[in-house]
């Protein structure tokens, strides 16, 4: 019994492994964390419920089940090594057969069937190891103990799995590696059963049941039934706590593990109550065990599903209680989790060990009975994921799953018990608002609500008007409030470019960047953006004022770049949030390297990074994949932001600088709606001047940093670290890395018009825009014009002196020497006169000063 534990525990250690490593290549192709896990859930419960179903009644009439088990352990570990070869091109097929944007039921038919196939060898190997496991064993334990004992086991290394390959074997070893090693451990678990296992069984005969057995009759119909909805409660509060949790690559290792820790401590409490009972437990006509253990399980998802609405302030709390590091972020993801699952799954971990040993009494085979149960949670992804989330909400989803459980167990209404949870659950409809969370401001208002097949997105307002779009309340997709910053990211790559006609966006946030675009007459814009549900609340942000240049595809921007078979002028990928999402997958070297596919001749592909949700290291690893493809990629500033510094990384192959002329060509030749000034575009200087580094700078400063590739997800896990504990601010971060990087203008220029007047006017400006940084990094915002000009007057105007052409340092003072005039005449001519000496070509001080009188 020992050997089939330690053997069980580790072949549940390497299937959920193979779980962890299959959603995040899953995700390479499917294009979103939350496709991926449903993609790759139901196919794993549909394989293992094939394997189950189509082996174990083989097994079980089988005299030498040893060889089965040594068999099936032997065909995951080769199977699993072959996927892990074979993804790249196999997920390329899958795309292709996708399409660049196909409809929701053809992307989704693809994603189900095409994942179900690719795993089925190794899925429907996995669903025979128990049935083998226990035929070897059936004379060697009795039935009640001997079924629990093996589900508990299996699942407990499901658990050491999940949080090994999460949070260190794939972070240490990459996907390959992590499939490998688990391949081993098949192998191991092969060997050893080989040795170790009896190598003959004699033929147990199943016991006699009557012919029309009712019980055995219903019970295909509860094992199905309960595989269904066990599964469906977790798809469904997986995604409610989406909303809550940072919703990062440990966010679904944590709490897929503490579901699996429920149900493993169930199991084995319900083998200890048959051990200490010396038989079934549950061993009566009409299974009154089964009963009650349906009725507490649909109250307990009751308790699960009211814990819910309490999320928010119990991870403030535990936060609160633990303090700011990684492990209390990490513990209050738990604790989120503990509350929703715990009591639930450890009653689905005593249910199922309960049917399973009530099937074997009743002449159904535990091949028959796990494979029927798993093949109802292979319906769950689908019909709970994706149907009932997005029609009826959360809240109904769950409360249906309550009421499944209670709908098995009405065979008399004389109980209060049944009465009880009904009117629990009625109470619940009525009464309670929806499954959703929204933070809205004080006196601000929620202005729209989107919940789709993957994400819920929200608009809400301020008391200003000001709106911000966000994905599952997490993810800031951007705001009305910053529109300059938004536009800025088109215009600039827009103004570097000599005469760009097509451009692809990928990703569309609130539309801003794309829509700014597209005010120009020239040039014709494609949007890629995943969800359908930002595509409509974008529309509250976006001025479409030529909607038949701008078209906005729903597709999923890894996959669209690999499938179309256009090509563009320019590219312009979106700060995507690195920790949540996927959104890692949109940083590694295969995908730099199939944008560049996509780039017409003398194309130019700009990616901008959230410096705000980047540690520096994180960083360097993108720079560095980026530099692997882009050997001449530069990086710029998109705005003068302390708070929410955007850096872009950008590359036009074939070139090996820009010409100042032609931007001031450009300058002029850029139509949008209130031109390129309104945006701080004034002048190449104000273009050119957004570089901090060129390709020499850029490669010192990622040199010892790992590449980000779709094999090794560096991003996918480093990246949550400062989203969970911020170790530093983001001024502090981008100050820091102005530090390390030196902008040289030779590296920037492509020699036109590049004299050495312009050349080093050029590096006076970046000089300047450096201590306009440094010094705007200790500046307290004040009302009051005299204490912010006291913080600011002196380091403007030193900026100033370093380049007068800085005309962010200009045009403050000169607001504030305005604001001045009203309450202090004499001091707004010094703060006057100090502008003018310091830029004496600029027109706005001398005509202030002269309408104050001199």
């Amino acid at each position: 019994m020992r050997v089939a534990v330690a053997l069980t525990v580790t072949s549940g250690f390497a299937a959920l492994s193979y779980q962890i490593v299959w959603t995040q290549q899953a995700a390479l192709w499917l294009g979103h964390d939350t496709a991926a896990v449903l993609a790759v859930v139901a196919a794993f419960f549909a394989g293992l419920a094939l394997g189950a179903l189509v082996l174990g009644r083989r097994i079980e009439r089988s005299t030498r089940p040893a060889r089965w088990y040594v068999a099936c352990e032997a065909a995951i570990g080769l199977w699993s090594i072959a996927i892990a070869l074979l993804m790249p091109p196999l997920a390329n097929a899958l795309l292709a057969l996708t399409g660049p944007t196909p409809t929701p039921a053809w992307q989704w038919s693809v994603a189900f069937v095409g994942t179900f196939v690719l795993l089925l060898p190794a899925t429907a190997a996995m669903g025979a190891t128990l049935p083998a496991m226990q035929r070897a064993l059936a004379g060697s334990a009795t039935v009640p103990r001997l079924l629990p004992a093996l589900y508990a086991a299996n699942t407990a290394g499901a658990v050491l799995g999940v949080l090994a390959a999460a949070f260190w074997l794939v972070p240490l070893l990459g996907l390959l590696q992590t499939a490998a090693l688990c391949a081993a451990l098949n192998g191991v678990c092969a060997l050893a059963a080989w040795w170790l296992l009896p190598r003959h069984v004699a033929p147990t005969p199943l016991p006699l049941v009557p012919e029309r057995s009712t019980a055995r009759a219903r019970l295909p119909w509860v094992l199905a039934l309960t595989g269904l909805l066990g599964i469906g409660y977790e798809v469904v509060v997986v995604r409610v706590l989406a909303q809550v949790a940072e919703n990062t690559v440990y966010t679904f290792a944590m709490l897929l593990a503490v579901y699996l820790v429920g149900t493993a401590l169930g199991a084995a409490a319900y083998r200890s109550t048959a051990a200490r009972a010396g038989n079934d437990p549950g061993d009566d006509g009409d299974d009154a065990v089964g009963r009650a253990l349906l009725r507490w399980l649909a109250a307990a998802c009751l308790a699960g599903t009211v814990s819910l609405w309490s999320a928010q302030q119990l991870k403030a709390w535990t936060l609160q209680t633990l303090g700011p590091s990684l492990a209390a972020a990490l513990a209050a993801e738990a604790v989120l989790a503990v509350g929703a699952f715990l009591l639930p799954t450890l009653l689905m971990g005593a249910l199922f060990s309960h049917l399973a040993t009530q099937a074997l009494r009743r002449g159904v085979d535990f091949g028959t009975a796990l494979g029927i149960n798993t093949l109802g949670a292979a319906l769950a992804p689908a019909l709970f994921g994706i149907a009932l989330v997005a029609t009826i909400g959360p809240k109904a989803a769950l409360l249906v799953v309550a009421a499944g459980y209670m709908l098995l167990t009405v065979r008399s209404l004389r109980s209060p018990m049944p009465w009880a949870i009904a009117a629990g659950a009625v109470a619940l409809a009525v009464f309670t608002p929806p499954l959703r969370f929204v933070d809205v401001p004080e006196g601000g208002r929620l202005v729209s609500w989107h919940e789709g097949a993957m994400a819920a997105v929200s608009v809400v307002e301020d008391t200003q008007g000001v709106a911000v779009l966000r994905i599952n309340n997490r993810q800031q997709e951007g705001s009305s409030g910053t529109r300059l910053a938004d536009a800025r990211q088109a215009l600039l790559p827009m103004l570097l470019h000599p005469a760009p006609q097509q451009a692809l966006f990928l990703g569309l946030g609130t539309g801003v960047t794309a829509s700014a675009a597209a005010e120009d007459a020239s040039l014709r814009v494609e949007v890629a953006e995943l969800l359908p549900e930002v595509i409509a609340a974008s529309a509250h942000f976006r001025r479409d004022q030529q909607p038949s240049r701008l078209h906005i595809v729903a597709a999923d921007a890894r996959r669209f770049v690999r499938t179309t078979s256009a090509h563009y002028d320019l590219i312009v990928a979106d700060n995507f949030h690195p920790a949540r999402s996927g959104s890692g997958a949109l940083y590694t070297v295969e995908h730099f390297g199939a944008v560049r596919e996509r780039l017409a001749p003398g194309g130019m592909f700009c990616q901008w990074l959230p410096l705000h949700q980047l540690d520096l290291p994180t960083l360097a690893s993108i720079v560095r994949s980026f530099l692997a493809v882009y050997p001449d990629g530069k990086a710029m500033l998109a705005t003068q932001s302390l708070d929410t510094p955007v850096l872009g990384l950008v590359a036009q192959p074939g070139t090996r600088g820009f010409s100042a002329n032609r931007v001031r060509e450009r300058l002029a030749q850029v139509h949008v709606e209130d031109g390129p000034a309104a945006y701080g575009f004034i002048d190449e200087l104000s273009v050119l001047g957004s570089f901090v580094a060129g390709p020499r700078a850029l490669a010192a400063f990622a040199a010892e940093a790992p590449l980000n590739t779709d094999d090794r997800p560096v991003v996918t896990h480093r990246a949550p670290r400062i989203t969970y504990a911020p170790d530093s601010l983001p001024r502090d971060r981008l100050l820091a890395l102005l530090r390390t990087l030196r902008a040289d203008p030779a590296e920037v220029l492509d020699g036109s018009g590049a004299d050495p007047q312009s050349m080093a006017q050029l590096a006076s400006y970046w000089r300047a825009r450096d201590r306009f940084l440094e010094a705007g990094r200790d500046v307290q915002p004040s009302a009051d014009v005299r204490q912010m000009l006291a913080q600011v007057r002196e380091p403007l105007l030193e900026v100033l002196r370093i380049s007068p052409d800085f005309r962010p340092a200009y045009d403050p003072l000169l607001q504030m020497a305005n604001a001045l005039a009203r309450i202090d005449a004499n001091a707004a001519r010094v703060l006057l006169r100090r502008l003018i000496e310091a830029q004496p070509d600029r027109p706005e001080a001398p005509r202030a000063l002269q309408l104050l009188g001199s």
